[in-house]
C-alpha cells in the first residue's frame, strides 16, 4: 500500500498523505539490521523492509505513522526531516504531560529528566525521488514484553517504554492519534483533508 501511495505521490495524482495505523504483531528489519538482533520471533512474522535502521517491533497499542510527503525544495534535508518527526512526537507527548527528549546520535524520542533514558518512539524512513515512506512508531499502550523477541535498534529490550507506563495508566489511543496528526500538520506545514478510515 505504501509503495503504491509513493508512486501516486511521485506522479502527482494524490496529495501528501499521512497513514496512521495500529499493526498486528510484526517485526521489521531495516536496511542496516543485524540478524542476531532478532532473538526469538516465535510466531511473530519478520519482514525485511526498505527503511533505514535496525530491527523493531510493531503491535497493538502502538501508533505507527507513515507520512507519504513530497518534500519541498527547502525541505530536502533528511536530517531536518528526521528532526521534524521527532518534534511531532515531542509535541504529542507534551499534550499528555510527558516530557520527551532527543538524544544526540540516536534518532527517536526518549524520556527526559531520567538517569536511564527510555525510548518512547522509534523512527526509520526511506525516501524515493524526494517522496517519503515509513516513518515513526510511538508506544502508547504497547505490551512492552513483546520487545523481548528482539534487541530493538540494537538495544536491550528494557530500554523501551510507553506513554501508559510513564503515566501509570492506559492512554486514550484515539486522542493520541488525533494529537499526532495535528502536530505533524503544524510541524511540516501541511493541511489535512478529512480522514478516511480503512478496515
Amino acid at each position: 500500500m505504501q509503495q503504491d501511495l509513493v508512486a501516486e505521490r511521485q506522479a502527482g495524482t494524490i496529495p501528501d498523505t499521512l497513514v496512521l495505523v495500529e499493526h498486528l504483531d510484526t517485526i521489521t528489519m531495516g536496511r542496516s539490521a543485524q540478524p542476531d538482533n532478532v532473538i526469538d520471533a516465535g510466531g511473530i512474522p519478520v519482514f525485511a523492509i526498505e527503511r533505514g535502521g535496525d530491527v523493531t517491533y510493531h503491535g497493538p497499542g502502538q501508533l505507527v505513522a507513515y507520512p507519504v510527503f513530497l518534500l519541498r525544495e527547502a525541505e530536502r534535508d533528511l536530517h531536518r526531516y528526521l528532526r521534524g518527526l521527532e518534534e511531532t512526537v515531542l509535541r504529542t507527548l507534551a499534550d499528555f504531560h510527558i516530557k520527551g527528549t532527543r538524544r544526540p546520535g540516536r534518532t527517536g524520542v526518549w524520556t527526559a529528566d531520567d538517569p536511564t533514558p527510555r525510548k518512547l518512539a522509534s523512527i526509520g524512513i526511506a525516501v524515493r525521488k524526494w517522496v517519503t515512506m515509513h516513518g515513526l512508531a510511538l508506544n502508547v499502550n504497547t505490551d512492552l514484553g513483546r520487545f523481548a523477541a528482539i534487541h530493538p535498534c540494537g538495544f536491550d529490550a528494557s530500554v523501551m517504554t510507553s506513554m501508559a507506563r510513564e503515566l501509570g495508566r492506559p492512554v486514550d489511543f484515539a486522542a493520541v492519534k488525533s494529537a499526532l496528526a495535528s502536530h505533524m500538520a503544524a510541524v511540516f506545514e501541511r493541511e489535512w483533508l478529512p480522514a478516511v478510515d480503512s478496515p
